[in-house]
């Protein structure tokens, strides 16, 4: 008897690997659980899982981690920012080695990078985190690359301020506590870390005029332009300009065409699924489903259906 059950059990786990059947298995890495691509990756994997695959979301510490789990094979899918995939596929920043195997399945929304601090600081410009103690994501971290980088468009190093290297939700309970002047955060908007501060501090988010803008946009070609519109926060009442990268979902090799369209035709299928898992979804659309992914391949599945 337990022979025959050991049997039914390898014969089922073979099952869930069978591409394009209702068995398909698809983990989904995501993000720190205060970020975006949590909700967002919880919502695909409903949305899979009601298209009769096998979904799940777990949280993860994102865009470098997720990189990594999907070259382990760790997951299928991951949200990752475009600007760290392109670091994976070639070799450069936090990849020593190019990371080859990543598929797109589509681009998703933009993601802004935010620089948040208290009003009672007053610091209201990104020059003036010389010297101070600035929460810069987590170590290794898209988000933490995004901080280095635009710090670095205002001339200042980690050698210039008191880099603290803290998750989404460590950064907002640090900022509450005054135990770090800033926090840095890449995520859609509203960001549910920022709004937890924002709930209970008046806060400003930091603008990065044009000039900035045009000398980080010239050296990092993903970085664009994109306004915070006033009243996304609570107390912020007027338009912030910030930059954003892309949040986008790519697959490993191990996803075929056939599992490839099936993923991207329930996504499109159900966006309205995803917008009322967070706002930000209200930017995915099929239209804008090749921004910022040209230097990667694509699924030839999930190339079909936004073509």
């Amino acid at each position: 008897m337990k022979r025959c059950m050991l049997l039914l059990i390898c014969v089922a786990l073979l099952c869930l690997g069978c591409g394009g059947e209702k068995g398909t298995f698809i983990n989904i890495a995501t993000g720190g659980t205060a970020g975006t691509y949590y909700p967002i990756g919880g919502a695909i994997a409903d949305i899979l899982n009601k298209s009769g695959m096998n979904a799940a979301a777990q949280s993860t510490g994102a865009s470098v981690a997720n990189i990594n789990m999907l070259r382990d094979k760790q997951v299928e899918l991951a949200i990752v920012q475009n600007d760290i995939t392109y670091y994976a596929v070639n070799g450069q920043e936090m990849f020593e080695e190019k990371v080859e195997g990543l598929n797109a399945i589509a681009s998703l929304y933009p993601e802004t990078c935010q620089f948040i601090t208290r009003q009672d600081s007053g610091i209201t410009d990104i020059s003036q985190l010389k010297g101070k103690r600035v929460a810069v994501g987590a170590a290794g971290s898209g988000a933490e690359a995004n901080a280095r980088q635009i710090l670095a468009a205002y001339g200042l190093t980690y050698d210039d301020v008191d880099e603290q290297f803290l998750s989404f939700a460590e950064s907002a309970y640090a900022l509450k506590d005054q135990t770090v002047d800033a926090a840095f955060v890449t995520a859609g908007f509203p960001t549910a870390a920022v709004q937890d501060v924002a709930s209970q501090n008046p806060i400003n988010v930091l603008t990065i005029d044009d000039a900035h803008l045009a000398a980080l946009s010239q050296k990092y070609p993903f970085y664009s332009k994109i306004v915070i519109p006033a009243n996304t926060y609570a107390g912020q009442t007027t338009d912030v300009q910030s930059v954003s990268v892309m949040a986008i979902l790519v697959a490993n090799d191990k996803v075929d065409a056939k599992v490839g369209e099936q993923i991207a035709n329930a996504l499109f299928d159900n966006l309205d699924k995803l917008q009322a898992a967070h706002s930000a979804a209200k930017h995915i659309s099929k239209d804008s489903a090749r921004l910022g992914i040209d230097f990667l391949k694509h699924n030839e599945g999930a190339a079909k259906v936004i073509k």
